[in-house]
């Protein structure tokens, strides 16, 4: 039988290690043996190890101690506490430790290849789960969006097709969808990603202030011009230029814009003479262009020119399965760099956050959790830390477990998995694309959390 993963008892009674050993064995697991805690935490530090069972009571050091070592030095190793004191501070102190379960003596030998069977299926997600990471970031360089739903897999696939080109690329979307992520990995995904990628918001620039960043100008073109100033089109020579809100730039603006893009040549304010530029230019709105081009707010010929590729980025009430991905992302991020110990999300708070129609996308679920992490008082981040316009407008989503213990990544997938499911109307093929996975890895997950 093919080996599933290595794992370590520690236990100094040598009828029970044997025992252990033998009914893991038999479901293709490698099992090694120590009585030693210390032993154990040298061996199991380097990571080696998938599982670690210890018991409580060892001869040489506590198995608390044991759980707690291994736990900083190999995070990704599922721990297992064993004991013939099976009290419930005990287990909560276990828990605290790193331990992933609690199991009294006599070890019922079934419900142990149960555990270990579901902790070691829980690591191969785990990997899985990061080895697509790798390959979309290796792929896309898109390794600051986060996303499976069918969307973003689409968004995935055309900007792999249309960054290698010099195709102006117009992205629109509502504010906080990631407008700028998106047009950063298409310009680290060109030609030109070793070269400058320069951002401009039109929205945040009169009229001539607006026309002297893009273009430059010349000394003494206006009161204030002491000296002659490159303009960023010259700046991003041979690069891209982000055009940020271009549905906000004035009318005037435009037709300069146009010509810039219909002749490669730009003029600075003040004088008559053009320069050649090579620049790709990316615009984004999270304006209706089609509707200002109606009202005569946006110039018809500017906006064929730049919609020669057209993104259409989600909001995140239309990918809601993306939120206990992203959350969870944030959660570590957010954990990480206000120096916290968050180990999960609640249920209820989770529900609420799948509930709420985020107006501010994505961009809004990145400040409401770290709001959570920042006002967290343990470490299990639920509804008490959520900020007052979450918990007012949100409600229980229906099937939604209601315990308030911590949801562990695992149950995490298990609603990633069924929510996806019930997206897709039970298909299990188009799950499986969404998800990131094959059919088989989803079937194997169907089967272990009963979601028939």
């Amino acid at each position: 039988m093919t080996e599933k993963g290595n794992i370590l008892i520690v236990e100094d009674d040598p009828d029970s290690a044997v025992a252990m050993a033998e009914a893991l064995e038999r479901d293709g697991h490698s099992c090694a043996t120590t009585p030693s805690g210390r032993e154990a935490i040298e061996k199991a530090s380097g990571g080696e190890y998938e599982v670690v069972i210890t018991d409580l009571r060892l001869p040489d050091i506590d198995g608390m101690q044991v759980l707690q070592q291994i736990r900083d030095a190999s995070p990704e190793t599922e721990l297992i506490m064993v004991t013939a004191y099976g009290r419930h501070n005990t287990a909560v102190e276990a828990m605290q430790r790193g331990a992933s379960a609690y199991i009294s003596k006599p070890v019922n030998t079934d419900e142990l290849r149960v555990i270990v069977n579901r902790s070691t299926d829980l690591i191969g997600t785990r990997r899985e789960n990061q080895a697509l990471r790798r390959q979309l970031n290796v792929r896309f360089g898109l390794e600051n969006i986060i996303g499976n739903s069918a969307g973003m897999v689409r968004i995935f696939e055309l900007i792999h097709q249309i960054a290698p080109t010099d195709a102006t690329v117009l992205i629109q979307g509502e504010s906080g969808t990631g407008k700028e992520l998106i047009a950063r990995a298409i310009h680290a995904n060109s030609r030109r990603g070793s070269q400058r990628f320069v951002v401009l918001n039109c929205a945040a620039l009169t009229e001539s202030l607006l026309e002297s960043e893009l273009f430059g100008h010349e000394k003494g073109a206006f009161t204030g011009a002491t000296v002659q100033r490159v303009g960023l089109f010259e700046h991003a020579d041979h690069g891209t230029i982000f055009l940020d809100e271009i549905g906000d730039m004035p009318l005037s603006s435009q037709v300069k814009l146009l010509r810039v893009l219909e002749t490669g040549e730009i003029v600075r304010v003040g004088s008559n003479e053009p320069i050649r530029v090579d620049v790709r230019v990316l615009a984004a709105t999270h304006r209706n262009l089609s509707e200002f081009v109606e009202d005569k707010k946006f110039r018809e010929d500017l906006f064929y020119r730049l919609n020669v590729v057209s993104l259409r980025l989600p909001p995140l009430r239309e990918r809601r399965e993306d939120i206990s991905l992203l959350a969870a992302s944030f959660m570590e991020m957010f954990a990480s760099e206000h120096g916290k110990r968050i180990t999960g999300i609640s249920p209820d708070a989770m529900n609420a956050l799948f509930s709420h129609d985020w107006p501010g996308n994505v961009r809004q679920l990145k400040n409401c959790v770290e709001h959570m992490v920042v006002v967290s008082r343990d470490d299990v981040l639920d509804t008490d830390d959520l900020p007052d316009y979450v918990v007012g407008r949100s409600a229980p989503v229906e099937g939604a477990s209601p315990e308030n213990a911590p949801m562990t990544l695992e149950d995490l997938e298990r609603e990633h998995v069924r929510r996806v499911l019930q997206m897709v109307g039970g298909n299990r093929e188009k799950a499986a694309q969404i998800l990131g996975i094959g059919e088989r890895t989803l079937y194997r997950k169907i089967e272990r959390y009963d979601l028939r």
